[in-house]
């Protein structure tokens, strides 16, 4: 059961909302992160319409996990939809592109969007995710969560840790992010 210290935070009340069957809460999920999702997807190529869609996929597959119990708050729900609208605009963008060129170049099926370990982290593979983070321990967990989840600059993540400066940080981000990698592939 979750702590009642969890409830003051706005989201884990929405989220506690969204478990118990109130779909209300999908509006306010998508009311307040419109314009953010908006703002990126008309920054990267699309319209008004492609970005509606997106946020609509995103909050339904925001509903579908946390329904199903497979969602962890670990970061801010606007975070999850943000990641999750950037790997499927990703994607779509990748596979215009291969169908204007008609080009099956296998690098250009690769997630356009980020590395491999970010794509894993947005997608349905999230519990190994979970279960590779939990094996790699502290600091790497935190790092990496406060990295590709909150989006945190290395300075700030240098001082929430305790490391020397930002250069400490994104050289132990890289060693944590290789373990993680390896404990992935011990996991799948």
């Amino acid at each position: 059961m979750a702590s009642p210290l969890l409830y003051f935070d706005r989201d884990a009340r929405l989220l506690d909302r969204l478990r118990k069957g109130d779909e209300e809460v999908l509006a306010e999920f998508y009311g307040e992160n419109r314009a953010v999702i908006t703002a990126y997807v008309l920054r990267n190529s699309g319209s008004q319409e492609d970005a509606d869609d997106m946020l609509q996929e995103a909050v339904v597959i925001l509903w579908e996990r946390v329904r199903s119990g497979r969602y962890e708050h670990t970061a801010k729900t606007s975070t999850f939809l943000y990641a999750i609208v950037k790997n499927l605009w990703s994607r779509r963008l990748a596979r215009k592109r291969r169908e204007l060129t008609g080009d099956t170049d296998p690098d250009d099926l690769a997630d356009p969007g980020g590395s491999p370990l970010e794509s894993l982290m947005e997608t349905e593979q999230a519990g190994e995710v979970q279960q590779a983070l939990s094996r790699i321990g502290e600091p790497c967990r935190t790092l990496l969560l406060l990295f590709y989840w909150e989006e945190r600059s290395m300075e700030e993540i240098a001082t929430r840790l305790g490391f020397a400066n930002a250069d400490t940080a994104k050289a132990k981000k890289y060693q944590c992010k290789k373990a993680l990698e390896r404990a992935l592939k011990e996991v799948a």
